[in-house]
């Protein structure tokens, strides 16, 4: 590559003038790349996103290694801590309600269904099936219900549950 290229190309990497890219390159012998490493520890490299191994080497000093594993593990810990408030938070404010005869007959919190379903998983769902045999009907109200699909498709269980009781019933009379 000609000395005018190379000039060029750091020039435009840089974002630093020609006679800039100039002396970058024959204070480190005609190498692209340390002409780089060089410009970014003078400051000088501003037309890309100043995150290169100059400024980790400058930010900590020689010989000192940068936590930035811990950092990046902290800062993930951070946003999952904000995201689990979130939605628990979100959980507080809408309820799930079982309902018999157009009656609620019980209303808690979402996420109080959610630990039930984490802890007790096979005694909560078994009785929820169980009560759609007894009229039960369960919904979803709140401020951050948007979609009616969820309430949509527990109604058509309690729809199907009706249905399969009365055609039990049916087939029992029939027999008799």
């Amino acid at each position: 590559m000609e000395q005018f290229e190379k000039v060029e190309k750091l020039r435009e990497r840089a974002n630093v003038s020609y006679e800039e890219a100039k002396q970058a390159l024959l204070a480190c012998d005609g190498d692209v790349l340390e002409a780089m490493i060089y410009l970014e520890k003078l400051g000088k490299a501003s037309g890309m996103a100043r995150s290169g191994f100059a400024d980790k080497e400058q930010e900590t000093g020689p010989g000192q290694k940068q936590e930035e594993g811990d950092k990046s593990f902290g800062e993930v810990m951070k946003r999952f801590g904000r995201f689990c408030v979130r939605w628990i938070e979100k959980g507080n404010r809408n309820s799930f309600c079982m309902e018999r005869g157009g009656k609620e007959i019980l209303r808690v919190p979402v996420t109080l269904l959610v630990v039930l379903m984490l802890f007790a998983f096979w005694v909560v769902v078994p009785l929820m099936i169980i009560g759609l045999f007894f009229d039960m009907r369960y919904h979803f109200r709140g401020p951050d219900i948007r979609s009616v699909d969820i309430n949509q498709a527990m109604d058509h269980a309690a729809d199907a549950a009706e249905n399969l009781k009365s055609d039990i019933v049916d087939r029992a009379s029939d027999e008799k």
